[in-house]
């Protein structure tokens, strides 16, 4: 297991709604947990096995690290930014939202979901594309 896979772990649990994640492959045992929307990593391995780590200074900016609040997919299915293949986008980038605004819609077994908006703010990032599947908890918008 390397760097890359435990970075890509971690984002996992941090956009989804698992609590706590125990992960073991190659001697290597990865322990996450989440606490109130910061998550805990403790990891053991065995003296044969070295984790290379990145330097200090070359950390990528990962999703988890931008302000703001995400609205996040209640199910899995496939995700539409507006009501009609040929129709206007419910929002855009920069567009102004108010709590109950429709974002977009997540159709899951031929059932059409609204996505509402959960807070008041303006759309800072749209971060899947009409017609991409989404997974339950995965981030959808980004709100500030």
């Amino acid at each position: 297991m390397n760097v890359e896979q435990i970075v890509e772990l971690i984002q996992a649990v941090s956009a989804s709604s698992v609590g706590e994640l125990n992960y073991e492959e190659g001697g290597v045992k990865l322990s996450l947990k989440k606490e109130k929307n910061k998550i805990k990593t403790e990891t053991e391995t065995v003296p044969s096995v070295a984790v290379q780590q990145e330097p200090e200074g070359k950390k990528p900016t990962t999703e988890s690290e931008k302000k703001g609040n995400y609205i996040t997919s209640p199910l899995v299915g496939t995700f539409y930014a507006a009501p009609s293949e040929n129709g206007e986008p419910f929002v855009q980038v920069g567009d102004q939202v108010q709590e109950g605004t429709v974002l977009g819609i997540v159709e899951a077994m031929k059932l059409m979901n609204e996505i509402e908006s959960e807070v008041h703010g303006v759309i800072e990032e749209i971060l899947v594309e009409n017609g991409e599947p989404v997974e339950y908890g995965q981030p959808l918008f980004l709100v500030k």
